[in-house]
């Protein structure tokens, strides 16, 4: 076994209340938070400090994303309020505000491009706004429950959403029209991440079962990973073949997609259900927050180095529950260099 050693990671960020949402700036070592009783705080970190540099106090109720646009200009949030804002990120002035956005109150948000965004609420509708008018674009119900998460393809034109109903629905918004609705799943489906350069989507259930998606077959999953012993609320991707999940149970897990593997834990909350990830400009740190009012952050700088071996059997019941890097002492694997403050 190699020398101990500790790789280091900026101090975890004390929070008055519980951040619900987390935005890395796609520039600059800042994120946004935005928290339960609808105050949304932008922090800038490093190893020397955490500052907090905005706060912002325009939602009236709980802010239930946020997402920075795609140059780092602007901040786009949503709310239990029915409100969607646009901020400018360097003075606080909101720049764009449609007040009643929808009928019920707001669930998950996408921002598209500069002018483009999606939101989607309790009752499953989805709506695109160009921040150029004053209304939707595109107005669509496919879903029976909240859309809980929507991602988009390189080329800006398939939007997917999940939704609580249990389904993965498929829109085409540059001819602004609903493609195709997947099978029911039989439990909610509450994350989505896009993987394997864009050939894969996979899906987190609320009983713990990762369903796999081909692109462009949305009709059923081409494959299922079941294994998390509670909901997975939030996922990120780390590399094209490595995402980090947010369950109920509070742990963060490492898990590789095809073939499908659980690593490890990066990280725990201890028994505070995780509801948001997020992952540094540079690719280095994976930041997470969770009931118990904090963010922490974890080294994820050497993640691209793992190797999977297609033809090793699982090992059911032993890897997926392994503590990978809360000593932050070297072992016999690289998931010892990822240290959490």
């Amino acid at each position: 076994m190699a020398a101990s050693k500790t790789i280091s990671v900026p101090k975890t960020i004390e929070c008055e209340e519980v951040v619900l949402s987390l935005s890395v700036h796609p520039n600059e070592d800042v994120v946004a938070c935005g928290q339960i009783d609808g105050n949304v705080l932008l922090y800038s970190f490093s190893l020397e400090e955490n500052k907090k540099t905005l706060t912002l106090s325009h939602h009236k109720k709980s802010c239930r994303a946020v997402v920075f646009s795609e140059d780092g200009q602007s901040l786009c949030t949503v709310s239990k309020d029915k409100s969607i804002q646009v901020v400018d990120v360097n003075t606080g002035t909101v720049k764009f505000r449609f007040k009643k956005a929808h009928e019920s109150p707001i669930y998950s948000l996408l921002v598209i491009s500069e002018n483009i965004l999606a939101t989607g609420d309790d009752d499953g509708q989805l709506k695109v706004w160009d921040l150029r008018k004053d209304k939707a674009i595109m107005e669509m119900k496919e879903s029976e429950d909240f859309i809980s998460d929507m991602v988009i393809d390189n080329d800006k034109k398939i939007l997917l959403a999940t939704s609580g109903d249990g389904t993965l629905s498929a829109f085409n918004i540059r001819r602004r029209r609903f493609d195709l609705q997947s099978e029911n799943m039989n439990s909610e489906m509450l994350s989505m991440s896009v993987c394997k350069r864009g050939r894969k989507v996979v899906c987190g259930t609320g009983d713990g079962i990762m369903n796999i998606f081909n692109w462009s077959e949305w009709g059923n999953i081409s494959d299922r990973f079941p294994g998390h012993p509670l909901s997975i609320d939030c996922m990120v991707p780390i590399t094209e073949d490595v995402l980090c999940t947010g369950s109920l149970d509070g742990i963060i897990r490492a898990v590789h997609v095809l073939p499908n593997r659980f690593l490890g834990v990066i990280g725990e909350h201890e028994d505070n259900p995780i509801e948001s990830l997020a992952v540094s400009n540079d690719g280095s740190l994976l930041l997470s927050s969770s009931h118990d009012q904090k963010i922490k952050f974890w080294n994820v700088s050497d993640i691209d180095q793992i190797e999977v071996d297609p033809r090793e059997k699982v090992k059911r019941g032993k890897t997926k529950h392994k503590k990978l890097n809360t000593t932050g002492a070297v072992q016999d694997d690289f998931f010892a260099n990822l240290v959490g403050d």
